[in-house]
């Protein structure tokens, strides 16, 4: 017989009988079954059961882990979560100390990110509106296995996010989407040289040399598609000193590497039928009176584009033929300044970079009247957050850009006594 202990999301409960195995039921139960938003309310009890799969026009919503990991039900990430545990566990490296925490720390991104949903107020509103009384009563009636930490978990979300308000574009609170980077701001913002329809303009566009051309782009993702990229993988998620402190990273370029990601990305750029001399750079730049690009394209085309290449730069080897490819199109760090005179250089995952988001928080938001006011009128109570299904962000990690947001605030209203 093993002695390889039995996962506690597979023991018996206390009646003697094994409880559903997670995943399979999830799947295996017919999609006209599941609760339709406008046919059952979600509810508080609902929220916190595992198995619950929530729906909002016919279709599950997802949450995930890490951005990229994606799942329709707690009970579903459960397995997730033991096999890390598992994979902790045979690396001497990982204390028992570290190994709690990294477990503790996975349960709560998923359940804050059931929570806080891109596509559905529900789950939040619920948890806000319910004491923590009645919270810990609903945790205490769930019948089916929950992991040890899943109550805590719950609660954590629930105060954080009762003195918290989440600055993103799609927020039902104005500051809320004002103090997102994607918020167009009417007048532009110029910055180092050049004015942009957004923040997240000139931050995505700044991950461009000033040099680099369309055509550049499209020769670097061919080289890059001609190459099968398992064992690069591999090699990141197999030594944990990269992993554990890179898991968002890492899961972005297994999503971005696969074939069919590549290949929107090219065709992106082919159906805006750009030409392969225009500057990437200034083609984020504000030209005319209308948006060449949302800020939503901004990022999932030309920032995710950038940073791929920069991600790949940054974790191959010396030795690897692909980091001189992206040297020559300048993808070995982040080049500051419009002309060869004005530039600075510095690194992709560095505290410098990251800090020039302060900095160009400070023109929006410190010379800017009317966006000053909005960010200066949140009362210091209410802490300013960022959060987007779990995806944190390889160039500057949510946990300082929120440190930053909160910083800016008090600036603000420094600068507005």
């Amino acid at each position: 017989m093993s002695n390889t202990p039995v996962p506690w999301y597979r023991r018996r409960n206390r009646k003697g009988r094994f409880l559903f195995t997670l995943t399979l039921a999830v799947f295996l139960v017919p999609l006209s079954l599941l609760p339709l938003a406008g046919a059952q309310d979600l509810t508080l009890q609902r929220l916190v059961t595992p198995s619950t799969v929530i729906s909002k026009d016919a279709h599950p919503v997802t949450f995930a882990i890490h951005g990229f990991i994606e799942f329709k039900s707690l009970s579903e990430a459960f397995p997730y979560i033991d096999s890390k545990t598992r994979r902790w566990m045979a690396d001497s490296r990982v204390s028992t100390v570290v190994r709690e925490r990294l477990v503790r720390d996975l349960l709560r991104e998923a359940v804050e990110s059931r929570v806080v949903s891109m596509a559905d107020e529900r789950p939040l509103e619920i948890l806000i509106t319910h004491t923590a009384e009645e919270l810990k009563a609903a945790t205490s009636a769930v019948k089916e296995p929950m992991p040890p930490g899943y109550a805590d978990a719950f609660l954590a979300v629930q105060n954080k996010w009762k003195h918290s308000l989440n600055c993103w574009s799609a927020s039902p609170s104005i500051p809320g989407r004002v103090l997102s980077n994607w918020y167009p701001i009417e007048e532009g913002i110029v910055l180092y040289g050049a004015t942009y329809d957004s923040t997240e303009h000139f931050w995505q566009a700044v991950k461009f040399h000033p040099n680099v051309t369309v055509g550049q782009l499209e020769n670097l993702l061919h080289v890059i598609e001609q190459r099968d990229w398992t064992s690069w993988i591999a090699r990141l998620d197999d030594d944990l000193d990269i992993y554990l402190p890179n898991a968002y990273a890492v899961e972005f370029l297994r999503h971005n590497l696969t074939p069919d990601r590549l290949r929107w990305f090219r065709d992106q750029l082919d159906r805006r039928q750009l030409r392969p001399e225009d500057n990437a750079r200034n083609l984020q730049q504000r030209s005319g009176a209308s948006l060449r690009f949302t800020a939503f394209e901004e990022k999932v085309l030309w920032g995710d584009m950038a940073d791929l290449f920069h991600l790949l730069y940054y974790f191959s080897g010396p030795d690897d033929p692909i980091k001189a490819v992206l040297t020559a199109s300048h993808f070995d760090a982040i080049y500051l300044g419009e002309r060869k005179m004005d530039e600075r250089k510095m690194g992709f995952i560095s505290a410098e970079f990251r800090s020039l988001m302060l900095e160009i928080w400070k023109v929006k938001y410190l010379q800017n009247p009317r966006l000053r006011e909005v960010i200066a009128s949140i009362p210091m109570e209410i802490r300013l957050e960022h959060f987007l299904n779990d995806g944190d962000s390889p160039d500057i990690p949510i946990p300082i850009y929120v440190e930053y947001l909160n910083q800016i605030r008090e600036l603000a209203r420094k600068k507005s006594e």
